[in-house]
């Protein structure tokens, strides 16, 4: 704030009386403010005390350290533009966030600084400006009574269900969304804490998760978890196969999955990809172990091995997937 800048100028002078100090902000002549950022440009000055003047515009690549008073009083996008002052060469920079010591930071304000700490990679603005987004709502985007509908239902779906009600309103064709498959196995699938310990941080990941729709996006998933937290265990792992059996399931039209006398029962919508050339692999590969029922509905049983049931799972549905015979019918009757 310029109230009070002097203040600090002075005591920074006392700790340490060596170094040469300038200060800027907004309310000081064109010329003096010009001739204060010129010594600092050119080394006459070593340290810059200054208002937010400098958040944007610029670029002293000798900067390398940043200190922010008062952090928490701060927008993110305010905070994201100041910490890009220092760094712009390539020495290595260090932008400190300060907040008074013992003050009881409100949640909107915690957020803020744990996303300008995560996110410090190059070219992170996008994500800096979408957890902006979260935080503070999007607001009317369409029509007068949009706001406060997204911190209910997520951005994504929020932005779905805009463009879905847009292209309707010009005459689209909509497609509803498909039946949401069931996977009733009984495993202990989950992100234990102590793995992943910030909450926001273990939402994305698991959002990532249900994002699975291939082995492919199973392994980058996997790669990135060993990357950033470590060895995976083996209750996320889990978790992680559980996702994959859900999006083959809903490829394949399977509606339930689940447990019941010692078997697991997988049944399927009346259109669905179960062909007499996949019962036929069913049958090879599971060794005739495997029921196949072909009336309403159609279901497919198979005995269950306690430590084997994930992976005999994603074994039969990626059969059915990859065993579709040429110019045969679509469904069994």
């Amino acid at each position: 704030r310029v109230r009070g800048i002097r203040q600090v100028a002075e005591k920074i002078m006392r700790l340490i009386p060596d170094v040469r100090i300038g200060v800027g902000h907004g309310q000081m002549s064109e010329q003096a403010l010009e001739n204060v950022m010129t010594d600092f440009v050119d080394h006459e000055i070593d340290v810059l005390i200054a208002t937010t003047i400098v958040e944007s515009g610029i670029d002293i690549p000798n900067a390398n350290t940043l200190i922010i008073l008062d952090a928490d009083r701060y927008g993110l996008a305010q905070l994201y533009q100041l910490r890009g002052r220092v760094g712009r060469s390539n020495r290595l920079a260090y932008a400190y966030l300060m907040y008074q010591k013992d003050k009881v930071l409100t949640e909107v304000a915690e957020k803020r600084l744990r996303a300008i700490r995560e996110f410090t990679e190059f070219g992170a603005g996008f994500k800096v400006a979408m957890r902006d987004l979260e935080i503070r709502g999007a607001g009317n985007l369409l029509g007068s009574e949009q706001s406060g509908h997204m911190m209910n239902i997520g951005y994504e779906l929020y932005c779905k269900l805009v463009d879905d009600a847009v292209r309707a309103r010009q005459g689209e064709v909509v497609n509803e969304a498909s039946e949401e498959t069931s996977v009733e196995l009984a495993v202990a699938a989950t992100i234990p804490s102590w793995y992943i310990e910030d909450e926001t941080l273990k939402l994305q990941v698991y959002k990532k998760i249900a994002g699975i729709r291939s082995r492919q996006d199973e392994e980058d998933l996997v790669d990135e978890l060993i990357d950033r937290f470590g060895e995976i265990p083996r209750q996320t792992m889990n978790l992680l196969a559980v996702s994959r059996i859900r999006g083959l399931a809903e490829e394949l039209s399977v509606r339930r999955i689940y447990e019941q006398n010692h078997q697991i029962l997988f049944t399927f919508a009346e259109k669905n990809r179960l062909t007499p050339y996949a019962v036929v692999c069913i049958n090879d590969a599971f060794k005739g172990r495997a029921f196949v029922h072909g009336g309403v509905p159609p279901y497919i049983r198979i005995p269950m091995i306690p430590e084997r049931k994930l992976t005999d799972s994603i074994k039969l549905l990626e059969l059915i997937r990859d065993s579709k015979a040429p110019g045969e019918a679509e469904d069994v009757k």
